[in-house]
């Protein structure tokens, strides 16, 4: 976490909270479980994920509301700089509440030092010319995939490690920053808060007269994400200070629009994935228009002509993000083509060919064709409980008792048992490993027996510890920085890519080249590999 205090010098200490984030299949996080009950992954697991999360067959998950989170927000190891920040302050004390959420919703604080100095350099810079250049900014980089920023009262920024590995140059960054912090000096998150209580009453109204608590999950958790969103009034006005800030500051002022492009083209780069997950990005909260963009650009002409004002700090932003962590971290576990592994966790297993890979923060998601869905996770499990016991524990719905057994996997104590509902044919499958319970869960369409059959067959007989071996080798991705040399061109670096098949696309994508863009020798360009 970074902290600007004012003009102080930023506090690099780290924060206690990232090691909270490390058991991420066996301590799932309630707010982004309940946000994927009513907001499914994608066109695919939209029709797929009530049935694997809501209509049943887990029933652990915990209401938005949950209290569990209790705000113990120390990101400074300098005690009197936070206190001041929080001294007779309730808008930090808002921020400081919902802190903890934030962090569970997106895979806890990435940490790493060079970045952070990257980040602080370009929020300082920021600060000494902001609206309210007294404002003390606690700014967070979220161990997250998705392209987000966001910001909370009381002066809580966030970024996501994504949006990093997506921008180009600092004044980028720097243009997404002077817009949140916008929202701080202008108070859009008090305005918010106010509707947001309003939105709880109403939904606990919801739960009582229907009498469901899950009606209630969900009404509130629908009601979060339109709140998530500042008003389109609140967005513009945002644009336009952080507009403001961005020339002042001495950054290109025409950023904004180029990376509110750059986002747009990410969205659909990612709507031709069916299995992504965009419910988390930049794009689902702050609503992006062509008419937005051209305001953008408006307000950056009041500092001159495109391409002739403002620095665009390319060369210290690449340094800065050279070895950022792309994609799954290590504490979430690594897709490889039809294989999840989890080095942590020391353990792998393998989905049928022709099936999609889904790694999340609470569950790992595989879809395959004719509609099968795979939902994996696991919990924690001190007792030692009977396996056939805990799965007629009542965690599953339409279970039918008469089919549940005791087996082996692997040298492991195992259990299985079958259930229906609606449509719908399910295997479950639960594995004791130590003091963890892993959970699979297989869906077909009513009647393909022999499909769920085949589909469970192979996660329980792939499902094995990662010899040390396995677990030595297995490396996360990350964004490289590499100088073009003499005979590279856009099609031979690009081969280089690794975690995607879609190399090209993502190579341009990151690049921000746009059709018939060329390279020339001494440039430098990002790559994800090892």
């Amino acid at each position: 976490m970074i902290y600007l205090p004012g003009h102080d010098q930023p506090d690099l200490a780290p924060s206690r909270h990232g090691s909270e984030m490390s058991e991420t299949l066996v301590k799932k996080h309630s707010e982004r479980a309940e946000r994927r009950i009513s907001v499914t992954v994608a066109a695919r697991l939209r029709r797929l994920a009530p049935l694997l999360v809501a209509a049943a067959m887990l029933n652990s998950c915990q209401t938005v509301m949950d209290q569990s989170y209790q705000p113990s927000v120390s990101p400074s190891a300098n005690p009197q700089i936070v206190s001041e920040v929080q001294k007779n302050d309730p808008r930090a004390q808002m921020g400081a509440r919902e802190h903890p959420r934030i962090l569970a919703s997106y895979g806890g604080e990435y940490k790493d030092a060079k970045t952070e100095r990257l980040v602080a350099r370009i929020a300082g810079a920021l600060t000494s010319v902001s609206e309210n250049p007294q404002q003390s900014y606690r700014i967070t980089i979220l161990n997250s995939p998705s392209i987000n920023a966001f910001a909370l009262p009381g002066g809580y920024l966030y970024v996501t490690r994504g949006l990093l590995a997506l921008a180009n140059d600092a004044s980028e960054v720097a243009a997404v920053l002077s817009h949140e912090m916008a929202h701080v000096t202008a108070n859009h998150g008090i305005e918010r808060q106010k509707r947001e209580e309003a939105e709880v009453i109403a939904s606990r109204v919801v739960a009582e007269v229907l009498s469901s608590d899950l009606a209630g999950k969900q009404a509130l958790a629908r009601g979060k994400l339109r709140l998530a969103a500042f008003s389109r009034q609140q967005e513009l006005q945002a644009d336009e200070i952080g507009i403001r800030t961005l020339g002042q500051a001495g950054y290109d002022p025409y950023a904004a629009a180029r990376f509110l492009n750059a986002m747009e083209d990410y969205s659909r780069f990612m709507s031709a994935n069916s299995d992504a997950d965009q419910s988390l990005d930049f794009l689902s909260s702050h609503p992006s228009t062509p008419q937005r963009i051209d305001l953008a650009k408006a307000h950056a002409r009041e500092f001159g002509e495109e391409g002739k004002v403002g620095d665009n700090g390319r060369a210290y932003y690449l340094n800065g993000i050279d070895g950022l962590l792309y994609g799954d971290s290590p504490e979430e576990g690594y897709v490889r083509g039809q294989t999840f592994l989890h080095g942590g966790l020391g353990i792998r297993f393998d989905v049928p060919p022709d099936f999609r890979i889904d790694n999340k923060v609470e569950a790992v998601m595989a879809t395959g064709p004719g509609d099968i869905a795979i939902r994996f996770d696991g919990v924690a499990d001190t007792q030692n409980q009977n396996l056939t016991n805990y799965i007629s524990s009542g965690w599953v719905t339409g279970l039918d008792p008469s089919s549940i057994k005791p087996i082996t996997v692997n040298g492991m104590p195992a259990a299985t048992a079958r259930a229906s509902a609606d449509r719908w044919d399910f295997d479950v499958t639960v594995i004791r490993d130590r003091t963890q319970i892993f959970r699979f869960l297989t869906a077909v369409p009513k009647g393909n027996i022999a499909q769920l059959n085949q589909t469970a067959n192979v996660l329980r007989s792939s499902f094995r510890h990662m010899t040390p071996e396995e677990a030595a080798s297995l490396k996360p991705l990350r964004v490289r920085v590499v100088t073009v040399k003499p005979g590279d061109t856009i099609t031979t670096l690009a081969a280089r890519m690794m975690g995607t098949d879609r190399k090209l696309d993502l190579f341009k994508l990151i690049n921000a080249m746009p059709t018939g863009a060329s390279i020339a020798v001494g440039d430098k360009v990002k790559i994800i590999a090892e």
